[in-house]
Parts: structure tokens; sequence; C-alpha cells
């Protein structure tokens, strides 16, 4: 375990000020950054919007990323707070990502040393491969058997077995008693979406519709003709694969 020294502190709180200053002035599009406790940089409270024309569209979900005292040699830990049904989310909100992961050689993981951590990584980084994993899972190594089983049916399918979307649905309709009770206004449309305060690099777009046009899914139908109207590309989803 990583000590506490003087040295890794001053860092590591330094990257992390310069971060969080960052993401304040150019927010990654779908999320909301807040300290838990303004006295530590360590914890960081994430609020993720559920893009338009995905399941997740109307979504308020929470999560944590905690991050350790050599950040950014070594990976912060991100865990969901709200309850999710993904492939490569565990039953206790843990993400399992190859970002995520530190950068050691482990042939039984099936990864590669290029795809995991490395200090060139940062928060932006890891957001846009989590938001790329909610749409596109890695059903090769899941974290939750079951939720990557009904996934692949569904995505076998081409969206007729509905049981994954209809949880998703479901867990998604369960968020809004949150976002309520957070005074906080979800975004339903491209549009609000969209809003940013500066201009992102164009790596964080088109992450989410590809998979979508393909099925035959009447809650997608609706917005499908708007989702041409702002950010995303539909031949590039930008996914991160784990």
């Amino acid at each position: 375990m990583a000590q506490r020294g003087p040295h890794h502190v001053a860092s590591s709180q330094k990257a992390l000020m310069l971060e969080l200053k960052g993401l304040q002035d150019e927010p990654v599009e779908g999320f909301k950054i807040t300290l838990v406790d303004e006295s530590d940089l360590y914890i960081w409270e994430v609020a993720i919007f559920g893009p338009p024309n995905t399941h997740y569209e109307g979504g308020y979900f929470k999560a944590r990323i905690q991050f350790p005292v050599d950040y950014p040699y070594s990976p912060p830990a991100f865990r969901f707070l709200t309850k999710m049904w993904h492939p490569n989310i565990y039953e206790n909100g843990d993400v399992c990502i190859s970002i995520l992961h530190p950068p050691i050689d482990d042939p039984q993981s099936g990864e590669l040393p290029s795809e995991r951590w490395n200090p060139t990584q940062n928060v932006r980084t890891i957001l846009l491969s989590v938001i790329s994993l909610l749409n596109e899972p890695n059903t090769f190594s899941p974290a939750n058997v079951d939720a990557s089983v009904m996934y692949r049916k569904w995505r076998d399918s081409k969206g007729k077995d509905r049981e994954y979307a209809e949880i998703i649905r479901k867990q998604v309709q369960g968020t809004k008693a949150d976002a309520e009770r957070d005074g906080v206004k979800v975004p339903t449309t491209l549009a609000e979406y969209c809003v940013r305060t500066r201009a992102p690099p164009a790596d964080e777009c088109n992450l989410f519709y590809d998979d979508y046009d393909d099925y035959d899914d009447d809650d997608l139908d609706d917005e499908e003709e708007e989702g041409e109207d702002c950010c995303y590309d539909e031949d590039d989803s930008g996914t991160e694969q784990s």
C-alpha cells in the first residue's frame, strides 16, 4: 500500500486540484463532479446523466471516485452508489474496466498492459470510458454474469428480447426520486445534454448511439431524428474496451 509521504501528498493534491478545475471549466457532458468533503481532494462524487436515445435516458446515477495518495501513478477506484444492472459492474457498484486496473503484466486477465492505467490517463478519460462501457459492455470478462447473459440475448435478438432493457428502464425510473431529492434537473433532450461551457476535445462526443440504430426498439425510435441535430456521430462509439 502506498504511504502518505509528504512528496506523494503534495504531488497528488496538485494534480487533483488541476484536474478538478479543468473539469469545472470544461465539463464532460453528462457528468457533474463535486467533492464529498471540501477539505478532502481524494474523494469525488460523480453525477452521471443518462444520454437521450439510450436505455439510460433520463437516468440520474451517482458514483464516487477515490484516489490513492500516489495518483496519478496508481489508478483511482470508481464505484457506483446507484444500483446498476450491467455486465461490467459488480454487485457492490465497483466498475470492472481496463483503464482502472494497475499497469501490471497479467496474462490471465486477457488485458494488455497498454490497456491498463498509466499516468497519462486522467479523470476525463475515465469518465469517457465509463459512459462508453455502459453502452457497449465487455461480455468476455463480466463482473455480473447474469447481466452479461441477458445483454447478449438483447443484442443477438436485435432488441426483441426485452428483459435486459426492461430492468434498466425500471432502474432509470427509480433514480427520478433521487434526482428530485437532490434538487437535480436531469437533461432529457440532446440539446440539454450537450450544453457545455467551452468546446471539449472532439473525442468527448460520439459515445453512445451506433448500437441502438440497428434495433427495433420502441423506446428509442421517438428521438431518432433529433439525434442528428447535436453532438453524436453514429460512426464512432468511442468505446473503451475492458
